[in-house]
């Protein structure tokens, strides 16, 4: 099942960067995304040696390699990326396409 991952880069301000991803960007997943089939969201916690460079990571499940393309050309995928854009103040996310082992 290919995923669509998503790391956030700490944020300028912690506490208005996580409200804003709980209160907005979370139900634009769910509700704008077409073809989502599963949606695991994580805060990072930091690393072995210390402080993380991300401060979330996002995996966004689909059920082939087209859907996932379709989906992320749609409107409504679009409107949700660029709000991540706009909430993710340290910088621009990574995106990265993947499959589970």
């Amino acid at each position: 099942m290919p995923k669509l991952i998503v790391l956030y880069p700490p944020p300028v301000d912690v506490v208005t960067f996580e409200q804003r991803y709980a209160q907005e960007h979370v139900p634009m997943v769910f509700g704008k995304i077409p073809g989502l089939k599963k949606f695991v969201a994580a805060r990072v916690l930091g690393t072995p040696d210390g402080p993380a460079p991300y401060q979330r990571v996002a995996e966004l499940y689909f059920e082939s390699a087209d859907s996932l393309q379709s989906a992320m050309a749609s409107p409504g995928a679009q409107a949700t990326v660029a709000h991540a854009m706009e909430i993710s103040t340290g910088g621009p996310p990574v995106v990265l396409i993947a499959e589970d082992d």
